[in-house]
């Protein structure tokens, strides 16, 4: 991964700034969190989708510090209504934080979703989208993003969401089964992640989202 990071890192950064979302690099979580503290500013409303990548960063917790009108779908006591209320609300919020399953070298980021409440507000909505992903989630093209989605994030993901899916059980996509299928034919689980796919392109608001790579591996 040390050997490949420095030339794909650049060679993706660049990638980014011409599909007008603008890049930063840095070297650990810590300083992930911190980048993100310098783009938010008091007061912003602030919420987020589910990500490893952000828990391993410290992400909610600094969010909680009182500075910032955080909408916190991970707060005790939230019944379904008031979390899909939260979702609803992201939509007109300053700024969305979430990870991506990967970006390319060529600067696209690609992400799936079960809800699709992520999905739905990386692409329009929120004034801001933060995207934080580490070194392990960058790859060459789309052909191996889909395959990094259903070798590793969709498996580890529903593991982790105890979700009842076949990739759960086997640590792959049911899809792998078929030599012309990408996007999880076969998977009839009401469980399953693997619902809406969303590629970002080259954006018309441009700035509007904001990669943070991280060197060192975070989250699926």
């Amino acid at each position: 991964m040390e050997m490949i990071s420095n030339e794909k890192i650049e060679k993706t950064m660049q990638a980014l700034r011409k599909n007008n979302m603008l890049p930063f690099l840095c070297a650990n979580a810590d300083e992930a969190r911190e980048k993100v503290r310098e783009l938010l500013k008091d007061g912003d409303t602030v919420t987020h989708g589910g990500s490893e990548t952000l828990f391993q960063c410290g992400i909610p917790e600094m969010l909680r510090s009182g500075n910032y009108n955080y909408l916190d779908r991970n707060a005790e006591g939230l019944t379904r209504e008031q979390i899909e209320d939260i979702y609803i609300k992201a939509f007109s919020s300053d700024v969305y934080l979430t990870s991506a399953n990967a970006i390319t070298e060529n600067g696209l980021l690609f992400n799936t979703d079960g809800n699709s409440n992520r999905v739905a507000a990386i692409m329009y909505g929120p004034k801001s989208v933060i995207v934080i992903a580490g070194i392990n989630k960058l790859v060459s093209d789309l052909d191996e993003a889909f395959l990094r989605l259903r070798t590793t994030a969709a498996p580890k993901n529903t593991t982790r969401l105890k979700c009842d899916t076949y990739c759960a059980k086997t640590g792959k996509c049911v899809s792998l089964n078929s030599s012309d299928s990408k996007i999880g034919d076969g998977c009839a689980s009401e469980q399953r992640i693997c619902c809406n796919y969303a590629i970002s392109a080259c954006q018309r608001k441009k700035d509007r989202i904001k990669v943070i790579i991280v060197q060192e591996p975070l989250g699926y």
